[in-house]
């Protein structure tokens, strides 16, 4: 499914001949911390719950408010990614569709693009989450999935995860039986590990009880 599919015209935009008493309605009846505003297919902009129901004039039109409208938008051809962007810089639930011609098409919802992601073989595949870190000049991309695939494992997603110094912090999405194998391999390229599984848990003690039993016969 594509996320264009995703685009919904449930609620009708705004003008700029709406009330603030109307404004107020549609936010009583969804649950948008936004509502577009359009006039002739273009958006002008979109206006906030929180300065709808601020305002104390319920019979001006919004229009006359331009100062409040807060401008953010998405094109229909830009990807799920861009899109997740686009709602967490603009601190939003709802976020308005754009034509390659600038033409209003409708919104995005945040739910329905946490559904399509959520729907990714990223999650929806089995497998299991490894967080790993490096020295920035020290990793690569085809290290690491040259580690993973000489363990007879798949690598369903990759990415960079954060920074921290001069240290790189990478989230893997790995299918495989065997987890321990893979950690081990890492360990040995010189990646840490930063996620806990409890096989890898249960070899460290293991490792830990034999330490200290040699300590212990060497005494």
């Amino acid at each position: 499914m594509k996320i264009s599919e995703y685009i919904s015209k449930d609620v009708s935009a705004l003008t700029l001949e709406t009330s603030f008493l109307e404004a107020k309605t549609v936010f009583n009846e969804m649950p948008y911390s936004h509502l577009p505003i359009v006039e002739n297919d273009q958006l002008v902009g979109s206006i906030s719950e929180s300065d709808v129901y601020t305002t104390e004039n319920e019979l001006t039109e919004i229009g006359n408010y331009r100062h409040l409208f807060d401008h953010f938008h998405i094109q229909v051809t830009d990807n799920w990614i861009d899109i997740l962007k686009m709602f967490a810089a603009s601190e939003t639930n709802i976020l308005p569709v754009l034509s390659e011609k600038n033409k209003y098409l409708g919104f995005y919802e945040l739910t329905d693009i946490l559904h399509f992601f959520n729907d990714t073989p990223l999650l929806s595949d089995d497998g299991f989450f490894l967080v790993i870190e490096k020295g920035i000049k020290d990793y690569s991309f085809s290290e690491v999935a040259q580690i993973v695939e000489s363990n007879d494992a798949k690598l369903i997603g990759i990415f960079i995860s954060g920074y921290k110094n001069d240290l790189v912090r990478i989230t893997l999405k790995i299918a495989s039986i065997e987890i321990n194998d893979i950690i081990q391999s890492f360990r040995r390229y010189g990646y840490k590990l930063l996620t806990k599984h409890k096989e890898d848990l249960l070899l460290e003690e293991l490792k830990n009880r034999s330490d200290y039993l040699q300590k212990y016969l060497n005494i």
